[in-house]
């Protein structure tokens, strides 16, 4: 019974490293290049083992990216439960999606959703991953407009349009981002979306103050 509970445990293991090592190989070479013998490179292990555990190239694609944004959704969760107040929550979650070193993943993390994005009207296991994981967004920001709103922090608007609204801000400047607009600096893309978040909620909110050339 032990050695099935630690044969279980490496096996999950050995497959995470897997997606991982997908995951990596997607940032370098982009979703459409990305092959089976990459992983099994990049992990030490053969194709066939790859193969086995993933069944074929799509599953093991759209397996690493839904790995991805399971991850960033936990460690959303967790952080969550520290902050008090649903405007400090709102700002956390912002913030987690424009700013190095907030976000839980590599900034690099944003390239995969443009592959997402581009794969996904021609691949329903892509599409599929999307869907779900855009649910999930729309409901982690309406959750927390209704508390806000139940506790007197937020004005009363309309939950499902500030909630559309605010995902494809977010999304829209993503991909600036992502592209590395030299125009869209995250902490712009940062402060333009809370700028937004707080004049329709109706909370207090600043910017930090800029330093001065030289400091």
């Amino acid at each position: 019974m032990n050695n099935r509970a630690g044969g279980s445990r490496d096996a999950g293991e050995r497959r995470e490293q897997m997606l991982r090592a997908a995951l990596e190989v997607i940032l370098e070479r982009g979703y459409a290049e990305t092959r089976i013998a990459d992983v099994a490179e990049r992990t030490g292990t053969s194709p066939a083992l790859v193969i086995y555990y993933f069944k074929t190239r799509d599953q093991l694609l759209t397996e690493a990216i839904r790995y991805s944004e399971d991850t960033w959704y936990a460690e959303y969760l967790r952080r969550m439960t520290e902050l008090p107040t649903a405007a400090e929550r709102l700002t956390e979650l912002i913030a987690m999606n424009c700013l190095p070193g907030t976000d839980p993943e590599p900034g690099s993390y944003w390239v995969l959703w443009l592959d997402l994005w581009a794969f996904s009207p021609r691949s329903p296991g892509v599409a599929a991953v999307r869907q779900k994981s855009d649910e999930r967004w729309r409901d982690a920001i309406r959750s927390i407009v209704l508390a806000g709103q139940e506790a007197g922090e937020f004005a009363q608007v309309d939950t499902d349009d500030f909630t559309i609204t605010l995902a494809g801000l977010l999304d829209g400047l993503a991909v600036q981002i992502a592209l590395q607009d030299p125009q869209v600096p995250t902490q712009r893309a940062y402060e333009l979306v809370m700028r937004f978040a707080a004049g329709q909620l109706g909370f207090d909110w600043k910017p930090a103050p800029r330093r001065k050339r030289g400091k």
